[in-house]
């Protein structure tokens, strides 16, 4: 079964080891407003070339795995109401049933991992859920940053989360967290969580040669490399938790559940906030497409 189709321009930069980040698109379906998602998805592939790297955007269309898109596929996965929102339990019925779906972070390891892209660029990770001891609600991106050989460029996990119980989880996984220019976990929003992360690294180079020495010793599964948002856009961690918890509480009042928490919670922040999360996380993406390219491009020269 034929379900990977990777563009001209993605296949010859492999083929000739040139640098490739992969690039979601839950981001683009599911997590960000028309037309600011269009706009964003565009602005994140204009980052990656800047730097030097080629961006690949993943998408699953008519049950084939796209490995870069066209705009009209980027125009069609922002406005069309039927889209999946596809995590690795998704997969095998969006591709027999030939369906349409964005790409979350897990998913979008698994596509970029067949084509042979080892860096990822998004805007925060999935994590362990607030009252996960209840609900049980944790993220599949972490189980796949245990089993993908790809490393993921976020700000962290969404603040939304449990942050200290997704670290918790992650070193019960094996999967190293890398602070890039940072010793403390960003915290999607803000730059600090008061948490610490595992290893800090102050280069991209850096951070390509731990990539290297985990996969060239046959160390399995993907790499975090969390990449604090910028200090001019960054929200204050008061004012974005008090966002959030009035968030966490309407959504438990209007029992919303499974994929539909994160979209409802970003919105509801957005709302909140007067649209300043949407702003802070449009920056927060795309200093994370810089970063990853920045790294993509030395993991390549070695």
């Amino acid at each position: 079964m034929n379900i990977l189709k990777i563009t001209d321009e993605i296949q010859e930069a492999l083929q000739e080891g040139r640098p490739v980040v992969a690039l979601e698109t839950t981001i683009v379906s599911h997590g960000m407003p028309y037309p600011e998602n269009i706009e964003t998805a565009r602005l994140l592939e204009d980052t990656i070339r800047a730097n030097g790297a080629v961006p690949a955007t993943i998408a699953i269309l008519d049950g084939i795995i796209n490995v870069g898109i066209s705009d009209d596929q980027l125009e069609f996965l922002g406005t069309s109401k039927d889209i999946v929102k596809a995590s690795r339990r998704d997969l095998p019925a969006v591709y027999a049933k030939r369906l349409h779906a964005a790409t979350t972070v897990a998913t979008t390891m698994i596509c970029a991992d067949l084509a042979g892209i080892r860096i990822f660029a998004t805007g925060g990770v999935g994590g362990v859920h607030r009252g996960a001891q209840q609900t049980f609600d944790i993220s599949a991106d972490l189980q796949e940053l245990a089993r993908t050989d790809v490393a993921v460029v976020s700000a962290g996990s969404k603040s939304i989360l449990d942050l200290p119980l997704t670290l918790e989880y992650l070193e019960t996984l094996g999967v190293p967290i890398l602070g890039y220019k940072t010793d403390e976990l960003p915290a999607f929003y803000t730059r600090e969580s008061g948490l610490k992360v595992d290893y800090r690294v102050d280069t991209p180079k850096e951070a390509a040669q731990i990539l290297h020495a985990k996969w060239d010793t046959g160390l399995t599964g993907g790499v975090m490399i969390t990449n604090p948002i910028p200090k001019e856009f960054a929200l204050e961690k008061a004012y974005i938790d008090s966002a959030i918890d009035q968030a966490l509480a309407d959504a438990k009042n209007q029992h919303i559940e499974g994929k539909r928490v994160t979209p409802f919670l970003l919105g509801r922040v957005k709302e909140l906030t007067g649209g300043k999360s949407l702003a802070a996380n449009i920056e927060l993406v795309r200093h994370n497409a810089e970063v990853a390219a920045q790294i993509a491009k030395e993991y390549w020269s070695n």
